[in-house]
């Protein structure tokens, strides 16, 4: 299987009508559809610059188009579901009952839950530097252990996520994280994933669009997005 925008694209591709707006940020990209609805993707301090027409042809190699791609699928299928209750990841999930659990990207606030609890973590994060997290070098091997793997979403967008699913073992439970989830029920067709946790924003949101564009980022925009989560019932 295609990794996940590679899959989406192949399969409904992007209809550039539906585009209303395009808001390039410092730490995210928002993409605004017709009806209003918002899909967001971090950029990881990647600088975009992209326009609708841009995308004409999109490169699914070219970084600043994957960003816009997971932002507009972000914002197509984000709001398809019926989301009964908004909820962290750390109260969905009983994380005591794991043995080893790893997680790509440094969720700070969701670290110091796990520390409240006295609940071990690997961490590791390319981008950050600091005492918690694991040597980079460690990380597949220390995937293939796991049997929980907390996985942030930018991985799809940066082109790890296949990857990285693709070495967990039979028993590992996948849990993807962040605003940037593709909130696709067929996100559950790749290897253990679980549970999709986003997050979905008021129509013609002005104040998280602003937000973004002024270069802000999830703390700044986090009291306006709703946390939702996709269960795999299969």
């Amino acid at each position: 299987m295609t990794e996940p925008i590679e899959y989406l694209f192949e399969k409904y591709g992007i209809d550039l009508q539906n585009i209303k707006n395009i808001i390039c940020g410092e730490k995210y990209v928002a993409v605004v559809l017709r009806n209003g609805q918002i899909g967001v993707c971090a950029t990881l301090n990647i600088f975009v610059n992209i326009e609708p027409r841009d995308l004409q042809f999109p490169d699914i190699k070219n970084i600043q188009h994957r960003i816009v791609l997971n932002a507009y699928y972000n914002a197509v299928f984000n709001y398809t579901n019926n989301y009964n209750t908004t909820i962290d990841i750390f109260e969905k999930i009983d994380f005591k009952k794991y043995n080893n659990i790893v997680m790509i990207g440094f969720f700070r606030s969701l670290v110091e839950k796990f520390e409240r609890e006295n609940i071990k973590l690997t961490i590791f994060d390319k981008f950050e530097s600091d005492p918690k997290l694991a040597d980079m070098s460690l990380q597949l091997n220390m995937v293939s252990q796991a049997d929980a793997l907390i996985l942030t979403s930018t991985s799809v967008f940066n082109n790890t996520f296949l990857e990285l699913v693709t070495v967990t073992k039979d028993n590992c439970d996948v849990f993807t994280l962040g605003p940037s989830t593709i909130m696709s029920k067929e996100m559950f067709l790749y290897r253990n994933v679980k549970l999709l946790f986003g997050s979905v924003f008021d129509q013609n949101d002005i104040l998280t669009l602003k937000i973004i564009q002024a270069g802000g980022g999830t703390k700044q925009f986090m009291p306006y997005m709703k946390k939702v989560f996709l269960e795999n019932n299969r």
